[in-house]
């Protein structure tokens, strides 16, 4: 199942994604006298019987909202925590001159650095050197705390898509590479949050362009760590909650991995497109 979040007037509604269109859960589910979730916290938090519902709600309601003029919301809008994995694909570590990692390495962006399909980022005027980093999103559908690497997966509850947007000059003024990675609207993530029942994580292919050009083309298949080993990982270390979302890694192709003379960073007017098979395209402009 696709869901995602929309906005109508000042609220913010959820969506089940059709081959039609968009249904409005909310409306439709007044409309035919059913009960269902009708937020993304209520659809994680509910479970398989929210599913259930929203499968209903499908099967009843042929009413549905187009996408052609939509403002999209986040997929998820208040994690509790934005979790990051650096260096997940042997290329990216290769051409960034870094070390292969033996473990998961991990940072954090903050909720201000949430923002949606199509929305509009403002770069900051501290920095000058901005990339983008296309990466397969997961979100936690139910509290991880020690969880095996061979039961790791159930405790997803989907996956998206998503830009680990980063500011290089920013990012490594320090050992610590937060100040980089969480400025405002650098977690672009969606439009849709596919449910984990649809999805292999380990086979998908993931791209980004940039006005058009494709500058990463790869498969999750060449991660370092799979999804699977990074829940369980995280899990030893701190309880993953319901709705918490981990950014997976990006492959090679960045703006960093070019030699310096080659290096062309992000500006303002530039459109990124992030692609995931099975997930759909998500689209960030620069301003």
């Amino acid at each position: 199942m696709k869901l995602l979040n929309f906005k109508k007037g000042n609220e913010i509604r959820l969506g089940i994604k059709t081959q039609k269109g968009v249904i409005d859960v909310e409306k439709a589910a007044y409309a035919n006298s059913m009960k269902a979730p009708v937020t993304m916290e209520q659809v994680i938090a509910g479970g398989e019987k929210a599913l259930s519902e929203l499968k209903e709600i499908m099967k009843k309601d042929d009413d549905t909202v187009s996408e052609k003029n939509m403002v999209y919301a986040p997929c998820i809008l208040n994690p509790e925590k934005i979790l990051c994995i650096g260096l997940n694909y042997k290329p990216h570590a290769a051409e960034c001159e870094m070390k292969v990692p033996e473990a998961p390495i991990l940072f954090s962006k903050f909720n201000n650095a949430l923002s949606a399909h199509n929305d509009v980022v403002e770069l900051p005027k501290a920095a000058n050197k901005f990339d983008y980093e296309a990466e397969l999103v997961i979100v936690i559908g139910k509290e991880a705390k020690n969880v095996p690497k061979e039961d790791a997966l159930t405790y997803v509850f989907g996956y998206t898509a998503g830009n680990d947007l980063s500011a290089r000059d920013l990012q490594f003024v320090s050992g610590q590479w937060l100040l980089g990675k969480t400025c405002d609207g650098f977690a672009p993530m969606g439009p849709y949050l596919v449910t984990s029942d649809e999805i292999d994580p380990n086979n998908l292919e993931i791209k980004c362009e940039v006005n058009g050009k494709t500058l990463q083309s790869s498969n999750t298949s060449f991660m370092i760590f799979d999804c699977a080993t990074i829940v369980s990982y995280i899990s030893q270390f701190m309880t993953l909650k319901p709705g918490d979302v981990i950014y997976s890694g990006t492959p090679d192709g960045v703006v960093l991995g070019y030699p310096e003379c080659q290096q062309v960073w992000l500006k303002s007017g530039d459109k990124i497109t992030v692609g995931i098979e099975k997930i759909g395209s998500l689209t960030t402009t620069l301003k």
